[in-house]
C-alpha cells in the first residue's frame, strides 16, 4: 500500500512515533476517546500525567523547525486560526521526519511559536537559539 502525504496521515504518523518514543522513556499512554480534545494523547509516569499534543514538522529554511502554538481548522467559511489554550496542554511533542526524532516543548515556555535549529546556525550564534536536540527528551 502506497503511503499518503495528506495531513491526516503525517499526523497519524507523528501520534505513533509519539507513542513509540514516550514509551521508550518509561510512559504509559492513554489516547482519547474523541478528536475534539485539545491533546492528542495523555503520558503517564511516576504518578504525574502530562497532556501531549502531537505535530508532525518538517525542517525548514536555515535548518531550523518551525511551531506555532495555535490550532486551525477549515469548514464552510473558510480556514480559521486561533491560539491554543496553554493550560490546556502539557507538552508539544514535535516529530521531524528528516530527524526521525521527537523533541518535546512546553508551551508555556514561549510566546505564540518557537524554532528549533537542528544545525548551528553558520554566524555561530548560540545565544537565544533553541537547539532541536537540547529537547530530545521529556522535561
Amino acid at each position: 500500500m502506497e503511503q499518503s502525504h495528506h495531513a491526516k496521515t503525517r499526523g497519524d504518523r507523528g501520534v505513533l512515533k509519539a507513542q513509540v518514543d514516550l514509551f521508550e522513556q518509561g510512559f504509559t499512554i492513554f489516547a482519547p476517546l474523541t478528536e475534539h480534545c485539545p491533546f492528542d494523547l495523555v503520558a503517564y509516569k511516576a504518578s504525574e500525567f502530562r497532556r501531549v499534543q502531537v505535530k508532525y514538522r518538517s525542517i525548514h529554511r536555515f535548518d531550523k523547525i518551525d511551531v506555532k502554538f495555535s490550532t486551525c481548522w477549515n469548514d464552510k467559511h473558510g480556514t480559521h486560526m486561533r491560539p491554543i489554550d496553554k493550560s490546556e496542554v502539557d507538552l508539544y511533542c514535535i516529530c521531524c521526519p528528516e530527524t526521525d526524532e521527537c523533541y518535546y516543548l512546553e508551551p508555556g515556555k514561549f510566546r505564540s511559536n518557537a524554532s528549533l535549529r537542528v544545525e548551528a546556525p553558520k554566524n555561530n550564534q548560540k545565544t537565544n537559539v533553541n537547539f532541536a536536540s537540547d529537547y530530545r527528551g521529556v522535561p
